[in-house]
């Protein structure tokens, strides 16, 4: 059986192709993904804005895998920018290797505890039973 999260998205507020307002989780067992550098298997941090939303998001749909899910589990993803970095350059990384899978998002500005680090991104998602 798929467990696949619910988009919630109430009359009156903004509809985006991209994330939804909410996420109902079907019952079962929920994998939370800690944050996710673009790091390559060595640890060594990739270079530019792209490069790393696109390797945090191959590292992360790793440990989805891993956990028998998938970015259509994902119930909730946060993604965490260096200050001054313009979400959507971010946005426009993230397609390439996320596709089409909406779910909540919420992008924060923060400083990275990595040095050099341009984007964190963590998740929620369901795991099939």
């Amino acid at each position: 059986m798929t467990e696949t999260p619910t988009p919630v998205d109430p009359p009156g507020l903004y509809r985006s192709p991209a994330f939804a307002q909410g996420m109902i989780v079907p019952p079962g067992p929920l994998l939370f993904v800690g944050g996710q550098n673009g790091v390559d298997a060595e640890g060594a941090l990739l270079d530019g804005l792209a490069a790393q939303t696109e390797q945090a998001l191959r590292n992360l749909l790793a440990v989805l895998a891993e956990a028998g899910s998938g970015p259509e589990q994902v119930a909730k993803l946060t993604i965490h920018l260096a200050p001054g970095i313009d979400p959507t350059d971010a946005y426009g990384a993230t397609r390439a290797v996320w596709g089409d899978h909406r779910t909540a998002v919420t992008v924060l500005a923060v400083a990275p505890a990595r040095p050099g680090a341009l984007v964190e991104i963590d998740a929620v998602a369901a795991v099939p039973r």
